[in-house]
């Protein structure tokens, strides 16, 4: 049945764009709970079984999100034959039990969070504090508070770290369970390096953790096979009156965990089923309104849960150039409202970057600022990608913290429809001035990434 059903959606994603005559555009339709909660429950049920990354799963819920593009009237985007994007990709996967040594003698008890395989090592380095200097070292013994040893881990990105140890704890057994249960290995375009430096999180017990010493000989051997896969995004588009006017990209992932190892679904309802069902409403309002005088991209990216790859390939096979893009809005985590933000709000990451969030405010979109800088969530979503290539771009969110947070909770209900819908409604108005090109987005001073 998998197979029919992808099959039959590639077909109708194939097909041409409806005729501009079929589409009633005297009166837009409105932001509707009742569809809402449809395609939530379509894209969160257990037919696509948590569309994980990159599997048939998420081919069929971009097929599905492509032919609904293509029945709301929008075109295929310039040079595209189709209104689905693939791309080639390389995945990962353990090929058999780590071995780490310590002085040159195994060390039982190893558990992997994040690697990238291959062997790793050189003398230990201790540091007992997240937010303490870091020291040049290959290999870093971790003692401090294990709830932060993933933003930790994260802070070391790019520093020349090749291997992090720590104890093993609820918080590390939580983590790994956030993930699917298995290590994070990097999957990559094919043909490309990862965009993660090659580094090594792993757990030991807290006794064998407590008896290295610094100085230490640590080292680490991961095997590593490694397959092809294919990431999928849906791409719908609506084309300006005035070509020199620039292009929006309104844009989601639609990819989540999937199935876990033990048969477990991981819904992903709110992460980003609830994101992309923001992209498909919009799209929907927009079509039905009709040409602006800036084009509307509306995408749907596909393995966003496994290093941000759809949006990496779109970002480098864009299908206008980049630099008629404008500004990009992504939706992620729509689906809850944060206690931290004014009722009703989404939170806008790096709202203090851009020009953007005045506007957009102004105009009654129902946000506020991010209450939780020191998660870096500006630089954690598919917005980040194009960012760095200059194009202000955003990222909207609920409740980024939210305790269903890759978990099997991540349910239809567990979400509030209600917040959702107002939420996306609010956004119609001010979407709608900056696709009449009444409002140039720019960075603020210092506000443009750096690579």
């Amino acid at each position: 049945m998998k197979n029919i059903g992808l099959i039959a959606a590639l077909a109708l994603a194939s097909l041409p764009a409806l005729p501009a005559a079929s589409r009633d555009k005297a009166s837009a339709p409105a932001i509707d709970r009742t569809r809402v909660l449809a395609e939530e429950m379509l894209l969160a049920g257990p037919g696509l079984r948590g569309r994980g990354s990159a599997t048939a799963d998420e081919a069929i819920a971009a097929g599905y999100v492509a032919s609904l593009f293509r029945d709301f009237g929008l075109h295929r985007a310039p040079g595209m034959d189709s209104y689905l994007q693939t791309a080639p990709l390389t995945r990962r996967a353990i090929a058999g039990p780590p071995t780490l040594t310590i002085d040159g003698k195994p060390v039982a008890g190893v558990t992997l969070l994040v690697t990238g395989g291959g062997t790793a090592g050189g003398k230990a380095v201790i540091v007992s504090r997240p937010d303490g200097e870091i020291p040049s070292a290959d290999v870093i013994v971790y003692t401090g508070p294990a709830n932060d040893l993933m933003t930790f881990a994260r802070k070391l990105r790019g520093k020349g770290i090749k291997l992090v140890l720590a104890a093993e704890s609820d918080a590390s057994r939580k983590f790994l369970g956030m993930i699917g249960g298995k290590p994070s290995l990097p999957t990559t375009i094919e043909g490309t390096p990862s965009r993660r430096p090659p580094m090594t999180v792993a757990t030991i017990p807290a006794d064998t953790l407590a008896g290295i010493a610094a100085g230490a000989d640590v080292s680490i051997d991961v095997p590593i096979s490694t397959s092809k896969a294919i990431t999928t995004n849906a791409v719908g588009y609506l084309p300006g009156t005035d070509p020199k006017a620039g292009v929006i990209l309104l844009s989601a992932h639609l990819d989540h965990l999937g199935v876990r190892p033990d048969g477990t679904v991981m819904p992903g309802a709110n992460d980003d089923a609830s994101g992309t069902v923001a992209v498909i409403e919009l799209a929907r309002a927009f079509a039905a309104r009709g040409p602006q005088k800036r084009g509307i991209l509306f995408v749907a990216y596909g393995s966003e849960e496994i290093g941000g790859l759809g949006s990496t390939w779109f970002g480098e096979h864009p299908p206008v150039p980049l630099t008629d893009l404008v500004a990009n809005i992504e939706f992620e985590m729509i689906g809850a409202q944060d206690p931290k933000l004014p009722k009703g709000s989404l939170m806008m990451t790096g709202s203090e970057r851009s020009n953007l969030f005045d506007m957009m405010k102004s105009q009654g979109a129902l946000i506020a600022a991010d209450p939780y800088p020191e998660q870096s969530f500006f630089e954690r979503s598919d917005n980040y990608s194009l960012a760095l290539k200059g194009i202000v771009a955003h990222t909207f969110s609920g409740w980024a913290v939210v305790p269903t947070y890759h978990q099997p909770t991540d349910t239809v209900e567990n979400l509030d429809i209600d917040y959702m819908t107002s939420a996306i409604r609010s956004l119609v108005a001010p979407i709608r001035l900056l696709a009449s090109g009444g409002f140039k987005p720019e960075w603020k001073p210092n506000g443009r990434p750096k690579s």
